[in-house]
């Protein structure tokens, strides 16, 4: 998972207790899983698209049990997520996969729930419809997909410091930036996934909640 500009990173050092951290999973984590906690009642398997240091796998598999997590990254992000997995000793923290959103096949089939945090944002917009077009492969039919991030309505940015973050993504990579989430929807519309829910979050993010219908 890519997070905002804000975060800090800390590397993995030679001692096993130093974890790679993100300040903002700290911060989101909780909010994030009290959601999934309402939305996924039932044993499901999720599949986490850009899971970036492994926090969210560690703290999902511990609040919420039931969920079996499949995390996912550049291959560059491995060792972080393996780190963390280590660390929780939780069983239904499965081994992460390589996966770029960008990529026509997913090393997954199919699963009940697709999860990711701060991706869209930082990727370009024909990533994001290979992304969508991928969620719409691997979902099962009514499974559900939960996009965490910023999102711009009508074009405009709903704080102050959402359009510094865009500023920050733009000079980094002219590609990404904040999407409107208007367009966002009609992107995912056409991989047979509705939107359900738009949840306001902390730090004025948003949590869409996307159900795949046949």
């Amino acid at each position: 998972m890519i997070e905002h500009s804000d975060s800090l990173l800390s590397q993995s050092s030679a001692f096993e207790s130093e974890l790679p951290i993100s300040s903002a999973c700290l911060r989101n984590q909780a909010p994030i899983a009290d959601v999934l906690m309402q939305e996924l009642t039932v044993p499901s398997v999720v599949l986490e698209l850009g899971s970036g240091t492994g926090q969210h796998a560690a703290f999902m598999t511990a609040q919420l049990p039931h969920l079996t997590w499949q995390p996912s990254d550049l291959s560059s992000a491995l060792p972080m997520i393996q780190a963390w997995r280590k660390r929780s000793g939780q069983s239904n923290f499965l081994p992460p996969l390589v996966l770029d959103v960008a990529q026509d096949l997913w090393p997954v089939k199919q699963v009940d729930a697709v999860f990711s945090a701060n991706v869209v944002h930082f990727i370009s917009w024909p990533n994001v419809r290979a992304m969508m077009a991928g969620i719409g492969r691997v979902l099962t039919n009514k499974g559900r997909a939960f996009l965490y991030g910023p999102f711009n309505y009508g074009g405009e940015f709903t704080s102050e410091g959402n359009q510094q973050l865009d500023v920050w993504l733009r000079e980094r990579d002219p590609e990404s930036g904040i999407k409107d989430i208007e367009q966002v929807i009609i992107t995912a519309r056409k991989e047979k996934l509705r939107l359900l829910k738009d949840i306001g979050m902390p730090a004025n993010n948003r949590l869409l909640v996307l159900q795949k219908s046949l």
